[in-house]
Order: C-alpha cells, then sequence, then structure tokens
C-alpha cells in the first residue's frame, strides 16, 4: 500500500486515539466515552489518473513509486452479447483460453513456465459486453511480462487440447445444473423475466458443439473483440509515463486492426406479466426468487441514489435490513433472506427479493417478505433507518481506494459506461443527500408488490398449492435433468 494510503488511515486512526483523552484511565472508557466521541470532518481527495492516449487508444495512467511494481490493465469492450447466441459458448470460453490456450509461438506449458520464472500474475475474465485482463509484475521484469502478455492477448494458439478440456469441463457443468438447486433457481428465473436475451441465456450442450467452441470459431471471435478500436488500458507503477508510453507503443503497434463491427448491445423486453412459477424438487428448503422491472438507471438523478439506500433497508443491508430482521430474526423462516434492485446505465432493471425456507413456510415467508415490500411503499422510512444506510457507505468509502490498480480499474469502467471521472465522489454526495421522503418516493413510484413474477422450487408434497394459487396463477415448470418428488 502507498504512503498517501497508509498516510490517510493513521490519520483516521490517530484522530479518533485523540478522541479519547483519557485513555489512560481505564474507567473512562467505555459507552458514555464513545458517545463522547468527536472527529473531525473527513476531508478526503483521492488521487485521480492522468488520461494519455497512446496509437489510437486511451490510456488512465497513476504513478505509484513507493513499491517496485507495475500493473497494466486491458479493458475490452465487447463480448458475446454483442455477437449472438452462435458465439456463447465461445464467447464464454475466450476469456480462459486466452489465459491457459498458448500463444502462436508457444505451448500452453512453456507460457505457464515463463509467468512462473518471472513471478508473473496475470487475470482474465469477462462476460457478455466485455473482456478484462490484468497484468502485475516487478518493475524490472516489465518488458518481458509486456511481451509474453501481449502475446497471450495479440496472438492466441487456442490449443485444440486446452479447448477440449474446457468444452469437458463446461458440458459437465451444464449436466449438474439442475442438481443445484439455488443455482437452477436463478437460470429459470433469468429464462423467465429476459427470455432470449443474453442475461437470460444458459449455457446448453448445443452450445458446446465442437463446430462452435472450436479454435477456429475462437480465432474468429478474437479478431473481432480483443483489438485495439475496443481497447482501454491502465497503467499504475513506479515508472514516470515518459517510461511507460514507448513500452506501450510497442506492444500496440504490433496488433492487428479489429475483424467485423460487433452488434450494438441488445436491449432485453423484460417480462412485466405477474405470476408463480413451481419447479418441482424433493427438497428440504424451497428456494425463492421473485422480481419485476423497474424502470431507475445508473445516473445522477435522486431517484438512483434514493434506491441505493432505499435497498439497503429493504433487504440489502445485512441485519440492520428489514426483510432479513423479520424473515430470520423475528419469525425464524430463513438463515438468510435479501432484496435486490438493479440499475443498468442504459436499460430498465428489476427489483425483487431471494431466500430459502423449509416447504412448510414457502408461501409464509413469500406474503412476510411482499408485506415488508408494501410497508416500504405505503411510509418512509425512519431517520435513523436513512442515517444507517448512508453510514454504511460513507464508512466504507475508504475502501473504493485502497490501491492505485483500484482506483484505475474504477475509473476504466466509469470511461466504459460514459461516467464522470469523479463517479464515484459524486456517488458519494448522492448518497448522502438520501432523505425518508426521497425513499418513499422512489419505492412508491417503482415498487409493485402484487405484479411480481415468483418462482418456487420446491416439494409440491410439502408446499400449500391451494396457498400458494392465491398469490396468482401457479403454472409448474418442467426442467429436465434432476430427480422429482
Amino acid at each position: 500500500m502507498s504512503r498517501r494510503f497508509q498516510g490517510f488511515r493513521a490519520a483516521v486512526l490517530s484522530t479518533a486515539a485523540l478522541a479519547f483523552p483519557g485513555a489512560a484511565d481505564a474507567q473512562s472508557v467505555g459507552k458514555s466515552a464513545a458517545a463522547a466521541l468527536s472527529v473531525p470532518e473527513l476531508d478526503f481527495h483521492p488521487p485521480s489518473p492522468e488520461v494519455h492516449e497512446v496509437s489510437g487508444v486511451p490510456v488512465l495512467f497513476l504513478r505509484e513509486p513507493t513499491v517496485p511494481l507495475v500493473n497494466v490493465l486491458a479493458r475490452f469492450e465487447g463480448g458475446f452479447a454483442r455477437l449472438g447466441r452462435d458465439f456463447y459458448g465461445a464467447g464464454t470460453a475466450l476469456p480462459a483460453l486466452l489465459r491457459y490456450g498458448g500463444t502462436a509461438t508457444m505451448t500452453p506449458d512453456s507460457v505457464d513456465r515463463v509467468l512462473e520464472y518471472y513471478a508473473l500474475q496475470t487475470s482474465f475474465g469477462g462476460g457478455g459486453e466485455a473482456i478484462s485482463s490484468s497484468l502485475n509484475t516487478l518493475t524490472e521484469h516489465l518488458d518481458e511480462a509486456l511481451a509474453i502478455w501481449g502475446a497471450m492477448l495479440r496472438e492466441p494458439r487456442f490449443d485444440p487440447n486446452e479447448v477440449e478440456v474446457w468444452r469437458g469441463r463446461e458440458m459437465e457443468s451444464v449436466r449438474r445444473r439442475p442438481d443445484d438447486p439455488q443455482r437452477l433457481a436463478f437460470s429459470e428465473f433469468n429464462r423467465l423475466l429476459y427470455g432470449d436475451h443474453p442475461i437470460g441465456w444458459e449455457m446448453e450442450e448445443a452450445d458446446l458443439a465442437p463446430e462452435l467452441v472450436g479454435p477456429n470459431r475462437l480465432h474468429a471471435l478474437h479478431r473481432r473483440i480483443v483489438c485495439p478500436r475496443n481497447l482501454v488500458l491502465g497503467v499504475t507503477g513506479d515508472l514516470p509515463w515518459s517510461a511507460i508510453e514507448p513500452r506501450l507503443r510497442r506492444l500496440l503497434e504490433e496488433w492487428p486492426a479489429c475483424g467485423d463491427p460487433l452488434l450494438p448491445s441488445p436491449i432485453p423486453d423484460i417480462r412485466r406479466e405477474p405470476g408463480v412459477f413451481l419447479i418441482p424438487r424433493a427438497l428440504d428448503q424451497s428456494v425463492l426468487v421473485m422480481a419485476h422491472p423497474t424502470s431507475v438507471r445508473l445516473g445522477e438523478d435522486v431517484a438512483y441514489f434514493s434506491v441505493q439506500i432505499g435497498n439497503a433497508i429493504l433487504g440489502a443491508g445485512g441485519f440492520s435490513s428489514r426483510i432479513l430482521s423479520r424473515v430470520r430474526t423475528e419469525e425464524g423462516y430463513a438463515y438468510s433472506a435479501a432484496s435486490l434492485w438493479t440499475t443498468p446505465r442504459r436499460y430498465d432493471g428489476i427489483v425483487g427479493a431471494v431466500t430459502r425456507t423449509r416447504p412448510e413456510n414457502t408461501v409464509p415467508a413469500l406474503r412476510l417478505i411482499l408485506d415488508i415490500m408494501q410497508d416500504m411503499r405505503d411510509s418512509a422510512p425512519t431517520d435513523e433507518e436513512v442515517r444507517t444506510a448512508v453510514d454504511q457507505v460513507v464508512n466504507g468509502f475508504v475502501f473504493n481506494f485502497e490501491t492505485p490498480a483500484q482506483i484505475v480499474s474504477r475509473r476504466m469502467f466509469y470511461l466504459a459506461q460514459d461516467l464522470p471521472r469523479d463517479w464515484l465522489e459524486r456517488y458519494l454526495q448522492g448518497v448522502q443527500r438520501v432523505t425518508p421522503a426521497s425513499v418513499r418516493s422512489v419505492f412508491a413510484r417503482n415498487l409493485r408488490p402484487g405484479e411480481m413474477t415468483i418462482l418456487v422450487v420446491g416439494d409440491p408434497e410439502r408446499i400449500d398449492l391451494e396457498a400458494l394459487g392465491s398469490l396468482g396463477h401457479v403454472t409448474v415448470l418442467e426442467v429436465a435433468g434432476a430427480s422429482k418428488p
């Protein structure tokens, strides 16, 4: 951790120590001393990365001279969501096979040996909209590190044996999915709400056909995604920009141009009809998932910030939230329960809740959660509830700036989402302006407990089906691949 980050934490700790002038007297340190605690207002201005451009690629750079390390981060806009269902299998495989599939001139084992020899740390990940990778190296090995990492990204081999190993593991995962009740519930619920949209896709054996997940397919996909047109880079480390820039230029000058352009990001048509769906399974605990669409989106509107605080009060704030305290602590229906409220940038999200409970408690638990949601619609939360939720955000604020790489990674995401560079600071200010009235307003406009799509994975022999039907028409979903009652 750098001196500036260490210094910030030390300042916080020393301030707290000064607030206890009688600490030497053990009797003076207690509830009364804690109540009298006085801490100066936090004044923290996190460092902001420099913004450069190298060979047409945006680069965010933050100097960190206290340790002899360099971190390089890459984000490529694009994924299977931008190419269609035929690329779902290959798009899912791409990050793993960039790492384990070798390069044009090196076998997978040779790549592993080079990474181990230089003690290089790499990561590769991604999803429907983007592919990301990172490199961490000692400064003295930066040239060698960029050479091997660049080859992995620019010139992947996609070794057929490694492709087949990945495909085999994924086939086994597909076959086992129906045996995991929670995974089954979430995957089928996504299908219900999102249909034929990437969010609603689940891997099937047909997606893993050899012709759809072979080296040729992966190379075609790679040419369209992992290329300079889609790239944003981030760099942190103990070298000045004058030393970083020529190295990045060498990395990029050998990179082939992108292939065919990507498709636009598809906008989901989310299910809006309420209903109750049951997947019969002989389980000792039912899995319950419910949600409906909502139009609140990521942005600087007061509704967005009020959703963040209101959702923490409803069920996302742990033991202080209403759903968990009532479902678990008061009624003993479940060990865990939580709300969810997604707020994408470019399309509608969903609001709902999830829990697991004994089959006999399925309907009582559902009714209780719906009642808690109705209470959030009908009346404003207390000042104390809002203050507690805001404090959780504020007190955790420093942890968003623990490392320079974390700061740069966040800025890269904001750039991709077309958000202001200082979005995290604006977010903090936004949640601090939330009031009970603003939470009540956004919940009254956007939360509709009676319009939930409800999915239950559980034992129909032990669930009160008549009572379940009182929540809406019950449709039984037959999902192949797992034992039934």
